[in-house]
């Protein structure tokens, strides 16, 4: 009966342990701090897994992006002199494409204001993006203030059209001011969308603004307008933080609004045509050479680090920001957006471990082999959300599951073993320790010199030594009694541990010397230290056992392994004799060379 109600009671125990670790989590996740942190290493893990699925997807083939690469920037350079180019070789380039009757030309590139000086060129541009209605320009959204650019007027047809449903206001989707394309241009065509991309708090990009909102009307990302076309979509509708463009075509949002791209790879995931190639293929009429843009939708972008469009993504640190557009384009075709699950979700999974790993921990003598466990419920858990992001495109969490599984992993393993290695730890603890003046006895510092120089000529690690002796302390303790010597003893050693650092080893060497091992610290970080102490005990007034006040001095020698010797014994023998000129000097100093 007894051991039935303790084990009840333990359970007890160990269940409020849970109801505290969560109370805990939820008053952490309340803590902007804390949030801001948790929020960066999900978003890390979410990298890794994208960078771990890219390699095992295809990109869609029918994509493909004339790049506007290095290779090219430095042709243009060389054949024209400028960039940007002039606008009739950009007409050329679409007419000389349409030949292969693509499905679209995309153009990644503001086409703002009239070219004053080379009318004919925009007049060129013009009529080629009004003959072929496959053809897509952008503009993007800011925040100008009207002073720096008055906000325009966009034409009514750009808007997006929604039969049902709304967005809420916010930084992502919501600007009040925009750069539109010159008025020749958008007079000839409504194919227009805008190309505004946002980082994430690390520079990351991992999101996509599928509908903006201007002067209270909203306008379409320009891959969000092509797909629409694609599908002949006139309006959309919004419900339950989704997008519905058909019954087939669905892009879910997160909580910002925005839609979260799934990767195909890293840079260049799509084919990358060089435009200096087509440039010269149209120059030669290479007909063969056009016919590899038949059916397939175009990009043209900037890839050229030379021209600042360069993007960190979860799967590349430097992709050129028009695959951002295709990757969101090839996302709405394959239906390929990832999902995030709710909060509640993952906090349900966090309680499912948590209690998985506590009843190990409870059920389990051996501590191998609940650490082990630990680690294959941890790895196991991260291959799952592997496995969901990579077949069911789900987002599940992974700092909240494992933070919630190690902190119950920790608390229990402490309350189940912590009081059985109490009495050991006390023993150990007396056994290294000086009963006076709570410093480490002589057996330990003899131990850690072994073991610093053994890290010395494994690794190089350099460390010094101070010894340390009262001034005149025999004739002290036959002045004022050895209680007086003891508590001064006592006051020194205090005063040793507050002038070392947490690493230093501070030490009795035996009746009134002390020691400080003072760890990964050459000759002249040991001297400064060694002085520091020094000063320290003089300018302290000592309280002796009758409660008088009193002044003591102490002398100080340094030695440094490596400059003063390669063992134990040598370097104690150094500090030793630096020690004894000290004394010989005057004492009240620090010697740390010997002549």
């Amino acid at each position: 009966m007894k051991e039935s109600y303790k084990k009840l009671l333990t359970y007890i125990v160990y269940t409020l342990i849970v109801v505290g670790i969560f109370t805990l989590l939820f008053c952490l996740g309340k803590n902007e701090s804390f949030q801001k942190f948790a929020d960066k290493i999900e978003a890390s893990s979410f990298d890794l897994r994208q960078t771990f699925i890219a390699h095992h997807k295809e990109a869609n083939k029918d994509i493909a992006i004339v790049a506007i690469d290095d290779a090219t920037y430095e042709y243009i350079m060389d054949k024209y002199g400028s960039w940007p180019i002039s606008r009739k070789i950009w007409a050329d380039m679409i007419n000389f494409i349409e030949i292969a009757k693509p499905k679209n030309i995309i153009f990644d590139l503001l086409f703002i204001k009239s070219n004053l000086n080379d009318v004919e060129s925009d007049k060129a541009l013009i009529e080629a993006v009004k003959k072929y209605s496959n053809v897509y320009l952008s503009m993007n959204f800011d925040n100008y203030d009207d002073r720096v650019r008055k906000s325009p007027n966009l034409d009514d047809k750009l808007k997006l059209k929604i039969k049902k449903g709304e967005l809420a206001d916010n930084q992502f989707i919501t600007f009040q001011n925009a750069r539109a394309i010159m008025k020749e241009l958008s007079s000839v065509t409504d194919s227009i969308g805008s190309i505004n991309v946002t980082r994430d708090e690390d520079g990351i990009i991992r999101n996509l603004t599928p509908i903006f909102k201007y002067k209270g009307d909203y306008y379409p990302n320009l891959s969000l307008k092509v797909v629409m076309d694609l599908y002949n979509v006139e309006e959309i509708e919004i419900k339950d933080n989704k997008i519905y463009l058909n019954d087939e075509h669905i892009i879910p949002l997160d909580n910002t609004q925005r839609a979260i791209l799934n990767w195909y790879g890293a840079s260049k995931t799509y084919e990358h045509i060089p435009m200096w190639i087509i440039i010269e293929a149209q120059k030669n009429n290479d007909l063969d050479f056009v016919e590899k843009f038949r059916n397939k939708t175009i990009y043209v972008g900037t890839t050229a680090t030379s021209l600042s469009d360069i993007k960190s993504v979860p799967t590349a640190h430097n992709i050129a920001g028009v695959e951002l557009h295709t990757t969101f384009l090839n996302n709405v075709i394959d239906n390929n957006f990832i999902k995030k699950v709710s909060p509640e979700a993952n906090f349900i999974i966090s309680i499912f471990l948590s209690l998985m790993v506590g009843y190990c921990v409870l059920q389990t003598v051996s501590v191998l082999k609940t650490i082990v466990f630990l680690c294959v419920t941890l790895i196991f858990y991260a291959v799952v959300s592997v496995f969901a992001m990579s077949h069911f495109n789900l987002w599940i969490g992974i700092v909240l599951p494992y933070f919630s599984a190690i902190i119950t992993f920790i608390l229990t393993y402490c309350e189940k073993y912590l009081l059985r290695s109490k009495d050991y730890e006390q023993a150990y603890k007396m056994a290294v320790t000086d009963g006076l003046t709570q410093l480490y006895n002589h057996r330990y510092f003899q131990e850690q010199m072994i073991n610093n120089i053994n890290a010395f000529k494994r690794y190089g690690t350099v460390f010094s030594l101070i010894l340390i002796d009262i001034d005149f302390f025999k004739k002290f303790n036959d002045t004022y009694g050895h209680q007086s010597g003891d508590c001064v003893l006592k006051q020194v050693a205090n005063i040793l541990k507050k002038n070392s650092r947490t690493s230093d080893i501070a030490c009795r060497y035996g009746g009134e010397e002390m020691a400080i091992i003072l760890t990964n610290t050459n000759k002249e970080e040991a001297v400064v230290t060694a002085n520091k102490v020094c000063l320290a005990v003089r300018n302290n007034k000592f309280i002796l056992a009758d409660g008088q006040k009193v002044n003591v001095t102490i002398s100080v020698g340094v030695a440094t392994v490596g400059e003063n010797g390669e063992k134990p014994q040598e370097i104690i023998e150094y500090s030793d004799k630096c020690l004894y000129i000290a004394k010989e000097n005057g004492r009240n100093q620090v010697v740390s060379e010997v002549s």
